[in-house]
């Protein structure tokens, strides 16, 4: 098959998948967006004849837009513009798990500090307050007490883009000190791992320790029935242990659209970068059927 992969920097993600797919014998057509024109009518002649474009972007702007540009163009690619646009902002990412029924951290987003304010009384402390767009735990702040919540607040309301005037606050999950990233193909799991940190934020970018990890049968529901809220597509699921006990509840708190999985690739037994490229194989001969 042809494969074009979506970048503006290769990290050690993309060349594990680059190394399984030349190994493959696939041909591989790698897609610099800082370099392209994205016209309304013609597509740029390197998307000519692909089977699938992966979406690789680093930056969630590049990401949304390239895909939306892929689909105007016919060209199939992993993952939707839609998957992307609910996955990258937290606020369609909770929306879609809740109007799933899937379980979520409870959360509230207010337009206002005084109102902002109101829900994290509601809420007592700590809380948590993310930004609605951003990944590897940045600008994430846990809130102990009202003088906190007033700084954090106020300076986040002074701050010039829109988003910050949009206050994303939510229940603090009591997590047994780690979380769950679930790397999935269209709800199947690949492979999962637990990441474990002293500090409240447990992502793997932050310095977290990392291990494989079981996935019960009910951890694999919530995964399959997440993907399908968001539109499916290889996506990283995030869930918390909640409830303890020898059989824990799950809450997921995030779907991932472009997800990492250098860390889950040394953690778990699983050949990721082979598993995915299986899957894009299955994606591709689908493409060719429908041509055919």
């Amino acid at each position: 098959m042809q494969v074009g992969i979506l970048y503006s920097r290769i990290r050690k993600d993309e060349k594990l998948l680059l190394s399984e797919l030349r190994e493959r014998g696939h041909d591989v057509v790698k897609i610099d967006v800082r370099d392209l024109q994205f016209g309304l009518d013609e597509a740029p002649e390197i998307f000519a004849d692909l089977d699938v474009v992966v979406d690789r972007c680093l930056a969630t702007s590049r990401s949304l837009y390239a895909t939306k540009f892929c689909e105007a163009y016919g060209v199939p690619v992993v993952n939707s513009a839609e998957t992307a646009q609910t996955c990258a902002d937290k606020v369609q990412n909770s929306l879609a798990l809740a109007g799933a029924g899937v379980p979520t951290p409870a959360t509230d987003v207010a337009f206002t500090k005084e109102s902002a304010m109101e829900s994290i009384e509601s809420f007592g402390y700590p809380c948590v307050l993310k930004p609605v767009v951003g990944s590897w735990g940045r600008l994430m702040a846990k809130i102990d007490s009202r003088s906190a919540a007033e700084a954090i607040l106020e300076h986040k309301a002074t701050l010039g883009h829109y988003e910050h005037k949009v206050f994303y606050v939510q229940e603090f999950v009591d997590k047994p000190g780690r979380d769950i990233r679930v790397l999935a193909t269209d709800g199947d799991p690949v492979a999962a791992m637990v990441r474990s940190s002293d500090h409240w934020l447990t992502n793997a970018a932050k310095g977290a320790e990392t291990e494989a990890f079981e996935l019960d049968a009910e951890a694999k529901k919530l995964v399959q029935q997440a993907s399908d809220a968001v539109g499916g597509g290889l996506l990283g699921v995030d869930l918390m242990e909640v409830g303890g006990g020898d059989e824990p509840n799950y809450t997921v708190h995030e779907v991932n659209h472009t997800v990492e999985f250098k860390a889950l690739n040394d953690a778990a037994d699983a050949d990721v970068p082979a598993e995915v490229v299986d899957w894009l194989e299955t994606k591709a001969a689908a493409k060719q059927e429908v041509v055919a």
